[in-house]
This record gives C-alpha cells, sequence and structure tokens, in this order.
C-alpha cells in the first residue's frame, strides 16, 4: 500500500477564486502562478485558470510549458530574461519581458527579430528590489521606444505594504506621477491591492495568493471574501501511543505531557514539505476534530493529541491544512506565511485533482 500521506487540489475552487478576482475589478487579470504554480502544479492551475488575460511566472522553460499546452494569452517573464541567448526562445514563443535594470536595455540588440516584443518596465516606487529608480525611468522609457526590437511597453510597479496597515498611498502617487508621463498601459496591483484598493487596478491587476484560496491579510480571513481553499494536504494516523504524566514526545523531548495522554503518530514530516519548526499547539483536524501538534516534527512523521478524540486510531484521517483548517492558520501558528507552505509541497507526496 502507498503512504498515506496526499494533496488534493481543488480545480473548482481555483476557478472560484478567479471569479472573485474577476467581480473586484474590470482590469486584465494577470494571473501569477509562478513557482509551479505556488506548489500546485503549473499545468493543472494554467488549466482552472484558462480564463485569465495572461500568466505570470519566472522560468522560460515553465513559459515554453504553457505554449506548447496551448495557451496563447499573454505569458509575462516577471524577471525577463538573464542572458541574450534567452531571447531566442523569448522570440520563438512570443514571451513578453519584464526589463528591470540597464544590463537587460543593453542585452535587447540580441533579440532576433524587430519590433516584435512587449515589454513591462518595472519602476521602483518603494520596494527596493527590482526596477529602475523614479530618475532613472525617462531615461530607460526613451531607449525602450527607440528600440528597434521593443513594440508595445507597460508601466509595472509592486507594492510593500498592501497587505499592511501603511498601504499603498505613497507609492501609488509615486508611480501615477511617472506614468502619466507616457501614454502606455500600467500594472500595480497584487492580491492585497486588488481586494483592498480599487484605485491601483489601472489596466492589468497580478492576483497570485488569492487564485490559491489564502487571504494576502492577517486581519481577513479568505472565506469572508468569497476565497476557496485550493490545497488540503492530509495524511492518516498510523500508531498510537499511551502516555503517562512527565512522558517526553519525539526528538528533544519538546513536548512533555503533564497529565495521563493518548497521541497519535501520523504519516506526515519535513521532507513531504511540512514546516519542521511548527511548535507545539499547531492546529490540525483529526477525523474533523480539532486537534494539535505534539513535540517536534521529524523528517517522515509528527505527533497529534488524541485525548479529546476517543474514537480516533489507526487509519483515522489528518488534514494538516485546507478544507476545514485555512492554511493561514496553520502559517500563523509556525511563524511563516501559507506561501511558503504551499511552495513547499513536496514532490514524493502524491497529487490528486
Amino acid at each position: 500500500m502507498p503512504r498515506p500521506i496526499q494533496a488534493y487540489i481543488d480545480q473548482n475552487a481555483l476557478q472560484n477564486n478567479l471569479s472573485v478576482a474577476r467581480r473586484s475589478t474590470s482590469s486584465r487579470i494577470m494571473a501569477v502562478i509562478k513557482a509551479n504554480g505556488y506548489g500546485h502544479g503549473l499545468l493543472r492551475v494554467a488549466e482552472a485558470l484558462a480564463g485569465a488575460d495572461g500568466f505570470a511566472l519566472l522560468d522560460i522553460p515553465d513559459a515554453i510549458r504553457l505554449r506548447e499546452a496551448g495557451y496563447r494569452q499573454t505569458i509575462l517573464l516577471l524577471e525577463g530574461f538573464f542572458e541574450a541567448s534567452d531571447l531566442e526562445l523569448v522570440a520563438e514563443y512570443q514571451l513578453t519581458c519584464v526589463i528591470h535594470s540597464e544590463w537587460q536595455i543593453a542585452l535587447l540588440d540580441a533579440y532576433p527579430k524587430r519590433a516584435a516584443l512587449d515589454v513591462w518596465l518595472k519602476v521602483n516606487s518603494g520596494m527596493h528590489r527590482l526596477g529602475f529608480a523614479p530618475d532613472q525611468v525617462a531615461v530607460a522609457m526613451e531607449q525602450l521606444r527607440r528600440h528597434a526590437a521593443v513594440r508595445e511597453i507597460t508601466v509595472m510597479s509592486h507594492f510593500a505594504f498592501a497587505d499592511e496597515t501603511r498601504g499603498v498611498s505613497d507609492q501609488l502617487a509615486l508611480i501615477n506621477d511617472i506614468a502619466a508621463q507616457y501614454r502606455v498601459a500600467r500594472s500595480y496591483a497584487n492580491s492585497a491591492a486588488l481586494l483592498r484598493y480599487p484605485a491601483t487596478h489601472v489596466d492589468w491587476v497580478r492576483p497570485g495568493i488569492m487564485l490559491y484560496g489564502a487571504s494576502p491579510f492577517a486581519d481577513t480571513t479568505a472565506q469572508s471574501v468569497g476565497l476557496k481553499p485550493v490545497m488540503t494536504l492530509s495524511s492518516r494516523i498510523i500508531a498510537t501511543q499511551d502516555l503517562r504524566a512527565g512522558d517526553e514526545v519525539g526528538y528533544a523531548g519538546q513536548f512533555r505531557a503533564d497529565r495521563a495522554m493518548r497521541i497519535g503518530i501520523v504519516a506526515c514530516g519535513y521532507a513531504d514539505g511540512y514546516p519542521r519548526h511548527a511548535p507545539n499547539g499547531t492546529p490540525v483536524l483529526v477525523d474533523g476534530s480539532a486537534s494539535t501538534l505534539l513535540g517536534r516534527v521529524s523528517m517522515d512523521m509528527l505527533c497529534v493529541d488524541l485525548t479529546a478524540i476517543p474514537q480516533a486510531c489507526a487509519g483515522s484521517l489528518v488534514t494538516l491544512w485546507g478544507a476545514g483548517l485555512p492554511i493561514e492558520q496553520v502559517a500563523a501558528a509556525a511563524g511563516t506565511i501559507s506561501y511558503e507552505l504551499m511552495c513547499a509541497l513536496a514532490a514524493r507526496v502524491p497529487v490528486r485533482t
């Protein structure tokens, strides 16, 4: 028999979450499916999100997989190209590239076609990660407009505080002032801005985490804005143990029983993508009932409290996150974010839809 752990990817939930994005804006939707569709499977996600106006990702091989699967939408490379040889494939597969640095403009001379490349000029409006500084934009824009290989230009930026109380007002004012000088399309909004700041929607929006059914906000649940969880990670109890007061659980005895208890051993560990640093008390569901993690997560196993779930036994279903247990709650307990949990799903975990 196969090991009982599995991930279920709900493609209907993906479609629902795209519909939530559609209802929130009249802008074109660039669905962000980088990192193997946030761990959900690139082609699996693309199939469910086929109604999006475009797809955004990082790697040229992934973009080629989409084209060869028949997707004709705009495909945006979020970090653009990295060397001159990339431009042959960019041209062959009609990919759109983010231009964020002067060295990329210099490489455009290697583009094998004339006036055929659409680019997104990235402006650093306050994130201080990728992008041209405000005082560099005019020169970069002029270089792109004059370049024989460039067809259409879109101005983009990225918000650092859209999911925080600080908001987007400073960055939005800056990027709007810059973009107003040029008659080009614009793209600013990530998931948080799409849901909370309509003024950021402009021509394109770039939803990511919301498409996978997680809220971008610490103070707002995914369910409250109509999102449905896409990934459910589950396994089963494979053994039980009865503890006495003073007994310790797992490596380094990070949990010590203060009373008689019953625990379950679950076939899931950090080699499956469950966070090793998740502490005692991280929520789980056992046969639909609330329980908690006990002790240190091992490579292939973890332990949960069965004391208040007397019917639980070997074979009982354990939900690590997903349907019935929002991934944000697990991530918060583990001191991380839902993005990391999704992307960390290990290749050895079977996936079904």
